[in-house]
């Protein structure tokens, strides 16, 4: 209970004013100091709160008139700003609306029963108050207003008086008494009856909204239970909390960093790849991907595998195909292997090291534990980098004489359809037919014509057409597919006419020679080579993510559950390591005084007393009188 009068603002809470003249001062500089002295406007409040025996429990707020023409500094737009600020408060459900109109104005034209109506249709929240009624014109009155007969609302008007502007004394309080239109409903006026009104509102919502309150409260008192439990007898500096934290700690980073990296369904990521499935794109996506594009080209490889057979050869004249030159193409193709293995690695321990920081997030209360912890396992990642470089370097196949792989059989090398242009030797003209390419010993260069293509309709006997024409113009439908028809041939031992161009550049020093023989032992070289790395990429493919998965991956989780513990006691002393952030802690205080105080408001529900009188809502009213004005948007 309080026994003396005083107020506090909000602004400046260490002062209490106990003359309400320096209230009124008060307001008024924190006025200026907000908007300027130029009549401007904010919708930042005021507060100011009020302590006396005198008064009831209520929250008044004092809204601004709509302003239809800016004065001073007041913006252009003044009367949507003070729209905007006013249905801010009004539209709350839990507001009670004063809508309140100076009686010596016509009341169809009021702005604030409008927005009442905008915000609160079926009148429930508003009480309609007429000022003013000392100043009106001589043989005037508002009593059909006061009775809701003329313009009526569910929830009526009451008048009220202000103080005389001559001297800002208090009107009599036996102004209704005395006024013969207002007498017979006196104890109906004034600011007492106002007060007592609301006051009643005000018991009518707290009772209506108790069961709801209630189980509200109940509800955040239980989801706070399980959160509060640590830290009901918490102390700061218990050293046996901080050794079982620390473990507690350690072990649930630890089992976090596997779920990551395995995969788990209860901490399913519906968003994005991580962890684990990162790592394992990598394997079977961006590694085959990367040995891929180590494909080597056509032309510079044909180039160099002829110079690899004649730098082998010398002066002599090789009847046979030189093993070396297999050799020395070979070493040069699987040198290049190396980069997207090591580049593999690269990539992995950046998915690992992604993994152990959003792992480490849940030791956020204590940052020096989390530092700690990810320097730690970051530092043995590093180290094992190295180790497995250095594996996979040597797990890559040995350059040093390469073991020629058994080349499949080559009988048939290409179908497909070509068009024949030689004219006058073949009858019918120009006309598309069905080849099969073979390179059969008995039968070398064969090119086997069949026409139409073999269906189960048709039953047609090949027959050698290079053998009989020795000399054939052949054609397709693009360039792509003609410079792999060349490529075709010269594997069958067919070997298209040289041009002019051709012939000047063969001339030239260091240009490869189109000498059958030699073609045909490039062919073989390249065909053996190109066999050859097929079966070491298909080995890379299978033995790195392997290599890679048992000496980082499964090295790291092994370092985690077995040592890092005692990394972590060897790095730093207990203490430093939990000490908590400013955060945890200003978390755990406010937790706790939540937790404190919803128990001290639930007491008190219960000690409220559920005989409380409430009044019951007043019947509707006819109030389509009350339309929006040109105000309304």
């Amino acid at each position: 209970m309080v026994d003396k009068e005083y107020a506090e603002f909000l602004h400046c809470k260490s002062r209490k004013f106990t003359d309400f003249d320096e209230v009124r001062q008060e307001i008024e500089a924190e006025t200026d100091r907000v908007t300027g002295t130029n009549k401007g406007i904010s919708p930042v409040p005021i507060n100011l709160r009020v302590y006396s025996p005198h008064v009831l429990n209520l929250t008044l707020i004092d809204l601004p008139g709509i302003t239809k023409v800016p004065v001073g500094d007041q913006p252009q737009d003044i009367e949507f700003q003070i729209r905007d600020m006013i249905l801010q408060f009004i539209s709350r459900e839990s507001s009670l609306i004063l809508a309140v109109t100076p009686a010596n104005m016509d009341l169809a034209n009021s702005d604030a029963l409008k927005m009442a109506k905008e915000v609160d249709p079926q009148g429930l929240r508003t009480i309609g108050v007429i000022t003013k009624l000392d100043l009106m014109d001589e043989g005037t009155d508002a009593r059909d207003v006061l009775e809701n007969k003329l313009l009526p609302l569910r929830r009526g008007y009451i008048g009220v008086v202000n103080r005389s502007r001559k001297d800002m004394s208090p009107v009599s309080p036996d102004f209704f008494l005395s006024h013969p239109a207002y007498r017979h409903m006196a104890e109906r006026m004034g600011t007492p009856h106002l007060q007592r009104v609301l006051n009643q509102q005000l018991t009518n919502h707290i009772r209506e909204s108790l069961p709801q309150l209630r189980s509200k409260l109940q509800s955040q008192l239980l989801s706070l239970e399980k959160d509060v439990e640590e830290f009901k007898n918490f102390r700061p500096d218990d050293p046996a909390r901080k050794t079982k934290a620390l473990l507690q700690m350690v072990q649930q980073f630890g089992v976090d960093f596997e779920k990551r990296i395995e995969g788990s369904g209860d901490q399913v990521d519906t968003l994005e790849l991580s962890g684990g499935a990162r790592i394992n794109r990598i394997f079977h996506e961006r590694f085959p991907f990367e040995l891929v594009k180590m494909e080597f080209d056509e032309k510079d490889l044909r180039r160099e595998i002829s110079y690899a057979i004649k730098n082998i050869h010398g002066v002599r004249t090789g009847l046979f195909t030189p093993d070396l030159a297999f050799e020395a193409i070979v070493k040069k193709q699987v040198v290049k292997l190396k980069e997207p293995c090591l580049k593999c690695v690269d990539l992995v321990i950046q998915e690992l090291i992604n993994t152990v920081r959003q792992c480490t997030s849940k030791l956020s209360s204590y940052p020096r534990l989390r530092e700690e912890t990810e320097r730690i396992v970051t530092t043995h990642i590093r180290e094992r980098e190295g180790r497995t470089k250095d594996q996979v370097s040597s797990s890559c196949p040995k350059p040093q004489n390469p073991t020629i792989p058994p080349f499949p059989d080559p009988s048939v090398i290409r179908r497909g359809w070509l068009t024949i242009n030689n004219i006058s030797i073949m009858k019918g003209g120009s006309k598309e037919y069905w080849f099969v390419l073979t390179n059969l010993s008995q039968f070398p260069g064969a090119i086997w014509d069949f026409q139409p293509p073999p269906t189960p309709k048709f039953n047609f006997s090949p027959r050698n057409v290079y053998k009989d024409l020795r000399q054939i113009e052949l054609a397709c439908d693009s360039q792509e597919d003609v410079d792999s028809w060349k490529a075709s041939f010269l594997r069958a031992g067919v070997y298209p006419e040289k041009d002019q161009t051709e012939s000047e550049e063969g001339a030239q020093e260091n240009t490869f020679s189109m000498d059958p023989q030699l073609e045909r032992q490039v062919e073989t070289i390249r065909n053996l080579v190109d066999s050859y790395v097929g079966i070491i990429n298909k080995s890379i493919r299978d033995l790195m993510p392997k290599t890679i998965m048992h000496l980082m991956i499964n090295n790291t989780k092994d370092f985690i559950h077995s040592e890092l513990l005692a990394f972590l006691y060897s790095s730093s002393d207990q203490s430093s390591l939990m000490e908590e952030s400013a955060e945890q802690a200003q978390r755990r205080e406010e937790m706790l005084r939540m937790y404190h105080a919803l128990r001290e408001a639930l007491a008190i529900i219960g000690d409220i007393s559920t005989s409380t009188v409430s009044t019951p809502v007043p019947p509707p009213v006819d109030d389509t009188w009350l339309q929006p004005g040109p105000g309304h948007r």
